[in-house]
């Protein structure tokens, strides 16, 4: 059911809003215990918050997403509710303030059904470095979900939520997405305040959407975005409406195809992705090759910047204002240092260790600065392709989902994996990741619509196209 669908059921009575997320409930209790897609469940608050948006509802002062269960990611922060980042460090934190882009949600009466698994501190392609165990896919339980999203995209695929809210630093809501058969939109850098989210990487993180369909990614961001003043990086230049487009006539759209991003994609990937662009050839859409030389170099860049923004976003874990504090140590520094040895997953002290390498004052240019070079670099060979192209289209990644433990104590092949998604976090841009096609073995393979800065609605309308005219397995559980 789309979210327009369950918005007007609910409006007419059809379904209530106690009804719908006891049935949501009903089959997270059923079902999650394989998934492992929730890390916290909330269902006492959620059935208040459905009283109450029931309320709204037969008052008809219903807005978009009143009596909507969403499962939110554990690194965005809830009120009253534990937000964890999946890892040892938060394993108890409580906030006292909602994220922006919750207190929206609340705002409109939305039922929050509870937070879910990820990589620790968003820290992973897989979601298996997650403290509580990684999130298992709904289509193969004995294969990753991806990261760091995984468990929200994972809550969708499973039906175990209506939509659900991730973030996205370099791919980790629209490789989640493709790898569990959903759709996920990242929005333009700016476009949904960083307030409440807690960070990772500060210049490319970015709070996104993972929906049953494009139409309902763009629904829900309708109802989370704006200027924030808690937020300096948040953006006025977006203004909603990211469904408008949906309908429209699609075929005067110029889709730019780089062929970069097909070196080293298996055959199942580059096959399906290929046959989508021949889908938007046939109904009318000009596709053509164009090129993105710096991609590789993308990874480095990335893995470069966002290590070092986390080393000193990580910082002020130590132990002593708030988090996992160790019973060991004679003194404040031992303290410190025992509390973020045992409070922190290896991935998360490898980035840390990378970060603080890259900014040491022999190595800073070397390496941050050449990193800076080249995410301005990748920058403006974006802003070439849309000078000529409206929309550009890739993979979402080289491959479909692997079992789990084939490759996460890999960092190369681990990171090499992000080659993808990254420079869309590195350009700021959105983009979209939908399924077009499944492996010989039965698993989602996804592609990305990328878009020009503040452009969400158009590239939602083009994937609602391409999803129209093209059926979705679901997954059985």
């Amino acid at each position: 059911m789309k979210l327009t669908e369950m918005r007007k059921k609910l409006d007419s009575g059809e379904i209530g809003a106690v009804e719908l997320t006891k049935e949501y409930m009903k089959r997270i209790d059923q079902f999650d215990g394989t998934i492992k897609s929730y890390i916290t469940v909330c269902e006492e608050e959620a059935i208040r918050n459905a009283e109450s948006a029931q309320k709204l509802i037969d008052d008809s002062n219903a807005k978009a997403m009143t009596g909507i269960p969403i499962s939110v990611k554990d690194n965005i922060c809830t009120k009253g509710i534990k937000t964890t980042c999946a890892s040892k460090m938060l394993e108890d934190f409580v906030p006292v303030y909602d994220a922006y882009a919750v207190e929206k949600l609340k705002n409109e009466g939305f039922v929050m059904l509870g937070k879910t698994n990820m990589d620790e501190f968003a820290m992973g392609g897989s979601s298996q470095t997650s403290y509580f165990g990684g999130p298992k896919n709904p289509y193969n339980p004995e294969y990753v979900t991806g990261g760091s999203s995984g468990g929200a995209a994972a809550s969708v695929a499973a039906g175990l939520c209506a939509a659900a809210l991730g973030s996205d630093t370099g791919g980790s809501v629209r490789q989640p997405s493709a790898f569990c058969g959903v759709t996920g939109l990242k929005p333009t850098y700016g476009t949904v305040s960083r307030w409440g989210l807690i960070a990772f990487a500060s210049s490319l993180d970015q709070i996104g959407v993972i929906g049953a369909s494009a139409e309902d990614t763009g629904y829900v961001l309708d109802s989370i975005y704006g200027k924030d003043a808690n937020d300096a990086t948040s953006s006025a230049l977006s203004k909603g409406g990211y469904t408008s487009l949906i309908g429209k006539d699609i075929s005067r759209i110029k889709i730019g195809v780089p062929k970069e991003f097909f070196n080293g994609c298996s055959d199942e990937v580059k096959e399906a992705v290929m046959k989508a662009a021949d889908y938007y050839r046939l109904i009318g859409c000009e596709v053509k090759e164009c090129s993105l030389p710096s991609l590789e170099y993308a990874v480095s860049a990335y893995y470069l910047i966002s290590s070092a923004e986390a080393a000193s976003n990580l910082s002020r874990f130590d132990g002593i204002k708030y988090g996992y504090r160790s019973g060991l140590g004679e003194d404040y520094n031992a303290l410190i240092k025992n509390s973020r040895r045992e409070g922190f997953g290896r991935e998360v002290k490898r980035r840390i260790m990378l970060g603080n390498y890259a900014l040491c004052s022999g190595y800073y240019d070397a390496y941050y600065n050449n990193a800076r070079r080249i995410r301005t670099k990748i920058r403006q060979e974006y802003s070439d392709i849309f000078n000529e192209c409206d929309v550009i289209l890739t993979p979402t990644a080289p491959t479909a989902a692997y079992k789990i433990g084939e490759q996460e104590n890999d960092p190369v092949k681990m990171y090499i994996a992000d080659i993808c998604t990254v420079t869309v976090n590195i350009a700021g841009l959105p983009a979209i990741s939908t399924p077009c096609g499944y492996t010989s073995d039965g698993m989602p393979i996804g592609m990305s619509l990328t878009g020009s800065a503040f452009d969400e609605k158009t590239i939602i309308a083009v994937c609602d196209r391409y999803e129209r005219d093209h059926e979705r397995r679901e997954c059985v559980l």
